[in-house]
């Protein structure tokens, strides 16, 4: 891609502030595309399930734009990236299911102001909604990646895991990769809308702990006071 990039800025094809990235982890991705193709892609998502700081949002919009180059076809894009959603996630779902309910469970225990039935309460919300938690977290930033572990931990049936994992990962990245396609020389644009509502989900889950800490120091205050 870094390589493709210079030529067509050298022939006039390509804006400036179209070429890809080329230092950092996002450097590194984009040659790892370029070298690779669709497996490259496939990689750098998989990779980008165990670090969050490879950013998607930069893999399936390069990937999509590369398939509008004709180095690669958009379908063997989109699978490439959804196989390799899949198999990151499957990794993330074995480390949930070595750490085990037990190990979650004393890890808890030991945490200021959280109960152990804190953890039975979310584990029994995660029985209820776990299929729906896994397809619709593949499309939310952050959660992307973290819904694995807690379906590896309450060993949600593998199958069912892979089936919805799949479903989720296949819209999401299907959407990029055609706004890569469809954009052309402006597929980085989609990084910044990604990045708005990543900022979005990161202000409610800040919001979502404050309230926690909140209740909790409250609760026990008037605890202490009653006694």
């Amino acid at each position: 891609m870094i390589r493709t990039a210079h030529a067509l800025l050298a022939s006039g094809g390509l804006a400036a502030d179209a070429q890809p990235p080329q230092d950092g982890i996002v450097g590194y991705v984009t040659d790892l595309v370029e070298r690779l193709g669709g497996p490259g892609a496939g990689l750098a998502v998989a990779l980008e399930n165990l670090f969050p700081p490879i950013p998607s949002e930069v893999i399936l919009p390069l990937a999509g734009f590369v398939a509008g180059q004709g180095r690669m076809s958009v379908v063997g894009a989109i699978f490439w990236t959804t196989l390799g959603s899949l198999l990151g996630a499957l990794a993330l779902y074995g480390i949930g299911a070595a750490l085990g309910r037990d190990r979650i469970r004393a890890v808890a225990a030991k945490l200021p102001l959280v109960k152990l039935s804190d953890v039975d309460k979310t584990e029994a919300w995660f029985l209820r909604h776990g299929v729906k938690a896994v397809f619709f977290g593949r499309m939310i930033p952050i959660f992307r990646s973290l819904i694995s572990i807690p379906a590896g931990v309450e060993r949600m049936p593998i199958a069912i895991f892979a089936l919805y994992t799949t479903l989720g990962s296949l819209i999401w990245n299907s959407t990029f990769v055609f706004a890569g396609y469809l954009l052309g020389d402006n597929w980085h644009l989609v990084e910044g809308y990604v990045g708005i509502l990543q900022n979005v989900v990161i202000v409610v889950c800040a919001a979502a702990v404050a309230w926690f800490v909140v209740t909790r120091v409250r609760r026990a205050r008037r605890a202490g006071r009653v006694s």
